[in-house]
């Protein structure tokens, strides 16, 4: 029998019911025939369809011609003319708008950007946006899969049903999309792919999803379109206005998850968060807070440093919205936010990135660059141009969405490196025998360009753990092109340091001034992080030898070194008031010790050292500069005494750091200074209200116009036992 020809044929209807049509949109929706309007639709569980007129006006019944709910028929309707179809069976009647009605959301300069590698903003195209499209409300889906055979979107909308939403192709890219009119903000969803060789892949989390369900639940959520009136303003502009190695940065390094519990075990909302650590960090003086990854990660034990969600904020404490006021309230009590990101690596787990469309696509294809041994995930192809979009449009969405100040990019050495944690033989070399992963170097270079151009005032940090050389220098001289970089060398030094005991560590005297002989070839940040406090390490206090007193003065003793030192400094939770056990990602901060003594004492140093750091120049203007530093004390490896003064850019207001790394006190300590006159004590870490012995230098020391190591004046000083010393030029003593 010769069907019409505005038939659909049978081949093609049972590819659009088995859900495997090259062009869903070729067939289903309206097309012009040369007997006109012909309306095909794909209902399951339909007795019967009709097209309507969007008032309710019958148009025209379709067919049923295929006892799965494939549906066709005439309508007199024109072309691109709006239609509802309206479709029951013996239990139910509904109506929708018909999502193979509508054309393309994305355009030719969508494909372009995208496989340029260039598409800056490339999270207001693929995703789920709520928004109005041809006249209708609904959600666009959009996602990357060039080498799926088919995508559908799948959700409580279209009861999981991956036939009922197959997408586009946008063949010039590889981005599948679809609009779904009458869905909103909330709804759940993933993606059902065919893999390029025709096999059905585990459903898929979405890649750019702004909002997820709370683990161990592992869909996508439709984010809420409403804006947000921001009220941070006035930080937002003056951040514009420095340069941030020459103003103060102490920063609070912070796991959500475990800062603080709320009553009945659960997490803390960005709204609690906001009303409690908020105030916290600002009353103790810290400028920033930066937060381990907040990213939508299945695995509370990985930290956040596994994330699925790059784009969604973690529901474990709300919604997209609810960060973003957690970020506000921190920009409006005076407080940056600094944001751990992830683009080393990311994990396998089925849902995520991971064979995203039946073979590697976000990894690397070689196993000796897209496996990482030590962690069992997979790390991302930086070569391919819309892997490093996609990563650079995560890291620009945060900094725009949420006003995010800064970015620590987590494992930089991990992505520096071909043979990084790999035997010989389990790795691929350059052409030439290197080991430089030039990839990543080229990523990480776009990326910094990128941040600092498009967002003045935001500052990156590394995590990078080796000797590479040039990661703050500017990347037209070659560098790299971060802001900040971690020194893990004065971080492995010190704490190996402080952990001997004092009668030894005459012998390691070199531990801490080695750090002075590289201070200045980066711009670095010390860091006390979370990695220094877990894994059978202790808290910073239980590192301290010897009895109670002597590891809480040696603490104090050793911070107050650390924020006299250059660089800028970063203190994990915890050990502003001496935690005593190491951190537990599952548990709380053990609060109750802020009940006893040495714990308060502890916390205010730390309170009093950022006030002081934040109100004195000369102990943060030239962190990166070896103008800012001079050795007073060097040398004295016999009393394990170090002194030094820092300079601002006023030369004639320099601050004296003096410490003593031994309970024996120092007597008539004699040291030389650049200026003769009267010295204010400024700070003692030995201080009676910080649980220290009280003594010192009853408020001032005089240096007499006597030359001594090389300075033009001297004075003989009380150094107290386990202590740290400030001291400030205040005058030359004439009238």
């Amino acid at each position: 029998m010769t069907l019409p020809n505005w038939r659909a044929h049978p081949d093609e209807i049972a590819a659009i019911v088995a859900a495997r049509h090259d062009d869903p949109f070729a067939l289903l929706g309206p097309h012009e025939t040369s007997q006109g309007l012909v309306i095909r639709a794909f209902v399951p569980g339909a007795a019967t369809v009709v097209a309507q007129t969007p008032d309710g006006g019958i148009v025209a019944p379709l067919d049923r011609v295929h006892a799965d709910g494939f549906f066709e028929g005439l309508t007199p309707l024109r072309a691109r003319a709006p239609y509802l179809l309206a479709a029951s069976n013996e239990a139910a009647a509904w109506r929708f708008a018909d999502p193979y009605a509508f054309p393309p959301f994305l355009g030719a300069m969508d494909d372009y950007l995208l496989v340029e590698g260039a598409h800056q903003k490339l999270y207001e195209r693929l995703g789920a946006h709520v928004v109005t499209h041809d006249g209708a409300a609904g959600v666009n889906f959009a996602v990357w899969a060039p080498n799926a055979r088919r995508v559908s979107v799948v959700g409580d909308f279209n009861q999981w049903d991956g036939r009922r939403a197959q997408m586009r192709k946008r063949v010039d890219s590889g981005i599948w999309e679809i609009f779904i009119p009458g869905i909103d903000a909330g709804a759940v969803y993933k993606y059902e792919i065919v893999g390029r060789n025709g096999d059905l892949l585990p459903l898929k989390a979405d890649p750019l999803g702004f909002e997820a369900e709370l683990r161990p639940s592992t869909a996508s959520v439709v984010a809420s379109p409403a804006p947000y009136e921001w009220a941070d303003a006035i930080h937002m502009r003056e951040r514009m206005k420095y340069d941030p190695r020459r103003v103060p940065m102490t920063i609070y390094e912070v796991h959500l998850p475990s800062w603080r519990k709320a009553e009945g075990w659960r997490f803390l909302t960005y709204d609690e968060l906001a009303d409690q650590l908020v105030p916290y960090v600002a009353g103790l003086g810290f400028t920033h807070i930066e937060l381990l990854p907040i990213g939508e990660h299945p695995l509370d034990a990985s930290w956040g440093y596994q994330p699925i969600g790059l784009f969604a904020p973690t529901k474990r404490h709300g919604d997209p919205q609810g960060f973003k006021r957690f970020v506000d309230r921190a920009h409006q009590a005076g407080l940056g936010v600094i944001l751990d990101w992830v683009p080393a690596h990311f994990p396998t787990d089925a849902h995520g990135l991971a064979q995203f469309d039946g073979g590697p696509l976000y990894e690397h294809p070689d196993p000796r660059r897209g496996f990482h041994p030590d962690w069992n995930t997979a790390i991302y192809d930086y070569g391919r141009r819309e892997v490093a979009n996609f990563l650079i449009a995560s890291a620009l969405y945060w900094l725009d969405r949420f006003h995010i100040d800064g970015l620590r990019v987590d494992a930089v050495a991990s992505m520096l490196y071909l043979d990084y944690s790999r035997k010989e033989g389990e790795w691929a070399p350059n052409p030439d025998g290197s080991n430089d992963n030039r990839d990543a170097v080229r990523f990480l270079q776009r990326f910094n360009e990128l941040v600092y151009g498009l967002y003045p005032g935001v500052v990156t940090i590394a995590e990078e753990s080796t000797s590479w050389g040039g990661v703050t220098s500017p990347t037209h001289a070659g560098g790299l092109g971060f802001g900040f970089k971690w020194n893990m060398g004065w971080m492995n030094d010190t704490l190996r340091y402080m952990s001997s005991d004092p009668v030894y560590r005459k012998w390691r005297h070199n531990e801490l001034t080695f750090g002075l002989l590289y201070a200045f070839a980066e711009n670095f940040v010390l860091p006390l992080s979370h990695d220094e406090v877990v894994h059978g390490k202790g808290s910073i206090v239980s590192k301290m030898p010897g009895d109670e007193w002597k590891r809480f003065a040696g603490a104090r003793a050793y911070y107050g070194f650390m924020w006299g030192h250059p660089g800028k400094k970063l203190l994990f939770m915890g050990q502003e008031f001496g935690q005593t056990s190491e951190w537990d990602y599952a548990g709380e901060l053990d609060w109750r010790l802020l009940d006893h003594a040495p714990h308060r004492g502890l916390r205010d140093f730390v309170r009093d050292l950022n006030r002081l750091y934040r109100g004195h120049e000369a102990l943060y203007a030239r962190d990166c500069e070896s103008e800012g530093f001079e050795w007073a004390v060097v040398d004295d490896a016999e009393s394990s005494v170090f002194a030094f003064l820092r300079y601002g850019a006023d030369r004639a207001k320099p601050v004296l750091v003096v410490s003593n790394f031994t309970p024996v006190p120092r007597h008539r300590y004699r040291l030389g200074l650049p200026r003769a006159g009267q010295w204010r004590e400024i700070l003692n870490s030995d201080a009676a209200i910080y649980g220290g012995s009280g003594q010192g230098n009853l408020g001032a020391i005089h240096a007499r116009p006597e030359g001594f190591a090389g300075f033009p004046a001297c004075a003989d000083i009380h150094i107290p036992p386990l202590a740290t010393l400030f001291f400030e030029f205040e005058s030359d003593g004439l009238q």
